[in-house]
């Protein structure tokens, strides 16, 4: 980006162009109890090494989960990435490309997105997906939307083991769409969504019941009676996974009923970065692709007969009317859907099961930790993938302090999205989960 200089001279002009008298006056909508009434303290002006050794002593200051044990999950997981994965998408070229709008001069931008949309399809066992969306969160939402659309119908149905912030997004998102109602299922004391209950709040309004699994608690949930119950019910079934490396080892949501499957690609080649940017993934049957928001690239042949890649649907309100449009995202997270598709292709559907089941594998070595620890013990005993709530003697906020003096990364306080859970810690473990970490955490937690 070009540096241009700013001049008290550029900014009176251009405050006279716009009919104010100051700069001040541009924020006069924004009420004064919310502006800041004074100057940042920034402290005095710095040259540029001084300046660089400053941001360097700030950037020392993180602690990247890389750097030790880490059971943090719920939602970003510390997963291995192959450095094949940063090199090929650091390649210049791909930070160019946009929306593929004339595709004779972006068949490699088109054909990345058409295999990501592939190997989307073969993790969720579904007929049709998206060129992904910004992350888990918002696919959620635009899910329930599109439900509504399909059923014609203005209530959802959703347990209230879905991510909480998954939810708080979906309900930001209805929240401006008229008569749009959420209601949600309190499943958490029982550790994973109970059939009577979901079934008890389904009414003759019901377009869809949602669903995750593994659950925010890390349990699996019984999707085969849930997609029966939502066929009894004549109604449609999302299902969300906020851990995408889950789908290497369990049945896939497309085979147990499910018509709409959303998931957090962040554990597909993808840094956890602060939490973002990250993934959207969005799959669902053919017949409702007419309603599914985003975009969808398509796999066709030019009239010499050679493949072509090309831009197939694209129903949002930057190509149709507004009214008219499944959704109002004008983009798709192309670059880290690139890396999702790179580390799939590099992992392979052996290679990928096997990184599950390592994963797997760490979380059964941590539940037989705490089954033998006196001070440690499960909070349920359900079938789980690679996340574990266990309750713990003392707050987990204090814990994880104790933890991180020992270099090591503690799970999730639940209490604070679910209040009553006292003292219950959420552990979560992958590939990158060595025996001797669970030792050292151990250690803490039984101390």
């Amino acid at each position: 980006m070009r540096y241009i200089p700013l001049t008290k001279g550029d900014k009176d002009e251009m405050l006279r162009a716009v009919g104010a008298s100051s700069i001040d006056e541009l924020f006069s909508d924004i009420p004064m109890e919310y502006r800041l009434k004074k100057l940042l303290k920034t402290g005095a002006p710095m040259t540029e090494p001084e300046i660089t050794r400053h941001i360097k002593n700030l950037a020392a200051q993180n602690r990247p989960a890389t750097n030790g044990p880490t059971f943090l999950g719920a939602g970003s997981y510390n997963h291995f990435i192959p450095s094949a994965v940063d090199h090929i998408t650091s390649r210049s070229e791909w930070y160019s490309a946009y929306t593929p709008y004339q595709p004779e001069i972006s068949q490699g931008t088109l054909q990345a997105i058409y295999e990501f949309q592939s190997y989307v399809c073969a993790l969720t066992a579904m007929e049709v997906s998206n060129a992904s969306m910004y992350d888990g969160a918002s696919a959620m939402a635009e899910a329930i939307l599109m439900a509504c659309r399909v059923a014609k119908k203005n209530e959802v149905v959703l347990s209230d083991l879905v991510h909480p912030r998954w939810r708080d997004v979906s309900k930001t998102l209805v929240r401006y769409h008229s008569g749009i109602r959420l209601t949600e299922t309190v499943d958490h004391p029982h550790g994973r969504a109970d059939v009577k209950s979901l079934a008890s709040a389904i009414t003759d309004d019901t377009a869809a019941l949602v669903v995750q699994s593994p659950n925010f608690f890390g349990n699996i949930e019984d999707l085969l009676a849930i997609g029966e119950l939502c066929r009894e019910k004549k109604i449609l079934f999302i299902v969300g996974v906020a851990e995408a490396m889950s789908l290497g080892m369990l049945k896939p949501p497309g085979e147990c009923g499910a018509d709409i499957v959303v998931a957090e690609g962040q554990s597909l080649g993808l840094h956890q970065s602060y939490g973002g940017p990250y993934l959207g993934l969005f799959a669902t049957k053919s017949r409702y692709i007419r309603q599914m928001p985003g975009r969808l690239c398509g796999k066709t042949v030019d009239k010499d007969g050679r493949d072509g890649f090309v831009l197939t649907l694209a129903a949002r309100e930057q190509h149709i009317r507004r009214e008219k449009a499944t959704s109002n995202i004008c983009t798709n997270e192309a670059l880290c859907a690139l890396r999702a598709t790179i580390y799939l292709s590099l992992t392979g559907k052996k290679g990928f099961t096997k990184v599950a089941r390592a994963s797997f594998d760490a979380g059964a070595a941590l539940k037989t930790a705490v089954d033998k620890s006196p001070k440690v013990s499960s909070a349920f005993d359900l079938p789980f993938f690679n996340e574990k709530l266990v309750k713990v003697k003392k707050d987990a906020s204090v814990l994880n302090r104790k933890l991180e003096k020992e270099g090591i990364t503690g799970g999730l306080d639940v209490s604070r999205f679910y209040p009553s859970m006292k003292k219950m810690m959420l552990l979560a473990t992958t590939e990158n989960t060595m025996p001797d970490d669970i030792k050292k955490l151990m250690k803490v937690l039984g101390s």
